[in-house]
């Protein structure tokens, strides 16, 4: 593929509409979207105690499965961008928070249950420096062997953050404070383009899609995509939504940043390799600069301020750093499994050209 023209900027605004659900938890989560604000379906909830609802399917659900996953991140898209024919007003519905929460509680038990926690902080940091040269990642594969169709499958699964990209990060900007928030909102300044909708790295991926032949419409591959592309955006909306673990979404957010730029070069590379110009790359590129830059930022100037004004909550950034990893650890495996078997990552194939 040869690319000699910038990506036209897409017109109107498209609204998602509602997936198919994956399992009783999702089912039920869309069927409470299609009833009326505020009527919310009594029978959906299970158990005699209002105060301790028992939910249906929840007893057992794989924290990390597609029906799960599913579930919380159709909860979560009410506070971006919503469905088509889902009435807004969902949004603040108490009866749907505290059915969020439950699937919440299950979610961020997982997490913490699979990472090895601690409290230092920026001898976690260093670990992400280092790569192991034994365990190469999809960046590695795309790079020296991927196919042109394992591409294309890679920037679907990441559609589902990098068409919201930094939104997430956004909910941690009045949780802070000083230097720690003037320095976040930097990096997020540069994240929407420095003042220009076309450099947003959203617009920037929505142009690479378009120039691999994919649909770049906000969650189009929502149906397709695994639930190992839902659990990292499900995290950061997770911790972005609560006070209580801001010190895990600026966690994230700095790991985030310190493991893009090395991959980041990678993926440039991939795309050249396959012919691609420099409007197929640009987002890429631009990371590798950029990232590189808001690492320093905010390992210094955002975790350091922010440890520095509130040291309890060094071990809730390990935690948002050591989860990260965990999930992009399962992302990787499932991509490079399904491929190293000459199968799809995704949940439907797309056309292999």
């Amino acid at each position: 593929m040869t690319i000699t023209t910038a990506p036209a900027a897409p017109t109107g605004f498209f609204e998602a509409r509602l997936p198919r659900p994956r399992g009783p938890l999702s089912a039920l989560v869309v069927r409470v979207l299609a009833e009326p604000p505020g009527a919310f379906p009594s029978d959906l909830i299970a158990g005699p105690d209002p105060a301790g609802w028992r939910i249906d399917g929840l007893a057992g659900a794989d924290p990390f499965g597609e029906d799960l996953q599913l579930a919380l991140y159709v909860c979560y898209e009410l506070h971006y961008r919503g469905f088509l024919g889902v009435d807004p007003s969902w949004e603040w519905d108490p009866d749907l928070l505290k059915l969020r929460r439950a699937l919440e509680d299950v979610f961020l038990a997982a997490l913490r249950a699979g990472v090895p926690g601690g409290g230092d902080v920026f001898a976690v940091l260093e670990d992400l420096l280092v790569e192991d040269p034994d365990a190469p990642g999809v960046s590695h594969h795309l790079k020296e062997r991927g196919e042109w169709w394992q591409l294309r499958e890679y920037l679907v699964h990441r559609s589902i953050y990098h068409l919201k990209e930094a939104d997430p990060h956004a909910w941690v900007i009045p949780r802070l404070q000083g230097q720690a928030k003037a320095s976040l909102v930097a990096v997020e300044f540069d994240e929407f383009g420095g003042g220009r909708a076309d450099r947003m790295h959203s617009r920037l991926f929505a142009g690479l899609m378009e120039e691999a032949g994919l649909d770049p419409s906000y969650l189009y591959y929502l149906e397709i995509a695994p639930a190992v592309a839902l659990a990292p955006v499900n995290m950061m909306s997770l911790f972005g939504l609560h006070r209580a673990l801001r010190g895990a979404l600026v966690g994230h957010f700095a790991a985030a940043e310190i493991t893009t730029a090395p991959s980041a070069r990678r993926m440039a590379q991939a795309l050249e390799r396959f012919g691609a110009g420099e409007y197929a790359t640009v987002f890429f590129t631009e990371h590798i600069e950029a990232d590189a830059v808001h690492e320093q930022v905010l390992r210094r100037d955002v975790i350091g301020d922010l440890l520095d004004r509130e040291p309890g909550l060094a071990p809730d950034v390990v935690f948002g750093i050591q989860a990260t990893d965990l999930l992009e650890e399962r992302l990787g495996t499932r991509l490079l499994e399904s491929w190293r078997a000459g199968r799809g990552s995704l949940l439907a194939d797309l056309p292999r050209r």
